[in-house]
């Protein structure tokens, strides 16, 4: 496939629009949580000509502070850098707002997100230990390992 990050256009998902829940399941197999962040958040869509094959939700949690969630693309692209589009236009999207930090959090066993969060800026700022086990009714696998502990990370803005 050629390279097709020239093609991707990210925008503002409209409330009340097509929320892509497939995708949002993805990156959490909770929908009671997906419906928390939904409610509370904005989502953001990456479109190729106009089907939509990534998403990310931000959120405000404290005063001055964003949180990415939910960063998910469709399995058949990934490897191909949307992920990595998704969180750099979320950076710029906390930078022109009034945040002085965008935080994220993944699984303990997310292994590539962990490498493409620190890529992307990302710094550990704390582990969130079994939060897995106390939120999630299911236990998560992913490369093989039990998903137990939140990574905690974040980019703070000068």
């Amino acid at each position: 496939m050629k390279n097709i990050k020239g093609n991707i256009d990210i925008r503002k998902l409209a409330p009340g629009s097509n929320i892509p829940q497939k995708l949002l399941l993805m990156a959490d197999p909770s929908t009671e949580s997906i419906n928390d962040y939904l409610d509370r958040g904005e989502i953001y869509g990456a479109f190729i000509e106009e089907g939509i094959v990534g998403v990310y939700l931000i959120l405000k949690t404290r005063p001055f502070t964003l949180e990415l969630v939910n960063v998910s693309v469709e399995e058949s692209f990934q490897g191909k850098g949307i992920g990595k589009l998704l969180v750099m236009d979320a950076i710029i999207i906390a930078k022109g707002s009034d945040a002085k930090t965008i935080e994220v959090g993944t699984g303990s066993s997310s292994i590539g997100q962990l490498a493409l969060y620190q890529k992307c800026g990302f710094r550990i700022t704390a582990i969130d230990k079994d939060f897995f086990i106390r939120h999630y009714s299911d236990e998560i696998f992913e490369n093989g390992i039990q998903c137990l502990d939140m990574i905690r990370l974040a980019i703070d803005f000068k």
